[in-house]
């Protein structure tokens, strides 16, 4: 986020690279540096004789160089932008010559989503010398909650460490969807507000009971009535909750529940940095930890890891009401 905060600035003051390659698995930060240039460098004005917009699917690599050493009509400078550059992967090292004698009235930007570039090249040693190569990383998923916090500071909105946790669970750890949602909510919130598990409910169509917080809560506190109603919640509504899915975020809760179990500190402020979980889930370790001792908390990791097997379609054929049923007999038994 500060290498971003960085280039942005740089481009407002005028401190324009040559070229912008941006490269690596997250597309959601790719996307947006491309936006801001192809929204920000040039005016409005200018943008209809200077900035082209190329497809790496529909162009060869010489295309790029040959639109790339056009001169500007009326500006400074002419924008052009490869989207989806990874569809060149075989042949983007043709590139180079043109990296090596940039046209200086010109801003290419690449847009190399899902790979990189072999970074012992001379091409991409060059870029580093003379222009920009941006690598946009996966976030962990423990970085995840201190990420969405921080755009949503930018919104100025909070949100509830629940309702933090169901949307990421919602949709994954796909930056762009997250984005989306809260642009959304950014929309039918007033400044100042705190997004809880209500609103996501209301506004994005997760219920705040049946989910796997709530699940992994249930099993935790051994409330039995509790976690069978939300299983057969689960079967009855496959789309949005995925048995593998299920299993494999039960599994990481007991993998972390017999780390708990042997910390000699278990105090919250310990138990979420060695844990890695929000604070505010401490609480539901604490909870387990009495109800489940650590033998039959490796019996249980033990049994998830078989029922992962299963679920697979390896060993046994078993439909996912057999499934969830197999998963809790193991759990309370």
């Amino acid at each position: 986020m500060d290498e971003i905060i960085r280039i942005v600035k740089d481009i407002n003051e005028k401190r324009i690279k040559p070229i912008y390659f941006l490269m690596g698995d997250e597309p959601y930060y790719i996307d947006k540096l491309s936006d801001y240039i192809e929204q920000n460098v040039l005016t409005e004005e200018e943008k209809g004789f200077n900035q082209t917009v190329l497809y790496g699917r529909d162009v060869e690599v010489e295309d790029i160089i040959s639109t790339c050493k056009r001169y500007p009509m009326m500006s400074d400078y002419q924008v052009v932008i490869v989207k989806e550059a990874q569809d060149l992967s075989r042949t983007i090292d043709k590139l180079e010559a043109y990296v090596d004698n940039p046209t200086p009235t010109t801003i290419l930007v690449v847009c190399y989503k899902y790979k990189t570039l072999d970074k012992r090249k001379k091409m991409v040693k060059t870029i580093e010398k003379t222009a920009l190569l941006f690598e946009s990383k996966k976030l962990y998923d423990t970085a995840l909650p201190q990420w969405l916090k921080r755009v949503l500071s930018g919104k100025k909105l909070d949100i509830e460490p629940k309702a933090s946790a169901m949307l990421i669970d919602f949709l994954g750890n796909d930056l762009s969807k997250i984005s989306n949602e809260i642009d959304k909510l950014a929309i039918v919130l007033p400044a100042g507000s705190t997004i809880t598990p209500e609103v996501i409910e209301k506004n994005i169509g997760f219920s705040k009971d049946f989910n796997i917080f709530e699940f992994q809560k249930a099993i935790g506190q051994k409330n039995v009535l509790k976690s069978y109603s939300i299983a057969y919640y689960f079967h009855d509504n496959p789309k949005d909750h995925n048995v593998i899915a299920v299993t494999g975020i039960l599994f990481s809760f007991f993998s972390k529940l017999l780390q708990y179990h042997g910390l000699k500190d278990k105090s919250p402020k310990n138990t979420a940095s060695v844990l890695k979980i929000s604070p505010y889930f401490v609480g539901d370790y604490e909870m387990a930890a009495k109800n489940y001792p650590m033998r039959k908390v490796s019996q249980i990791v033990a049994a998830l890891r078989d029922i992962d097997v299963k679920s697979k379609g390896v060993g046994a054929t078993l439909n996912d009401k057999e499934l969830y049923k197999t998963l809790l007999f193991s759990v309370f038994n």
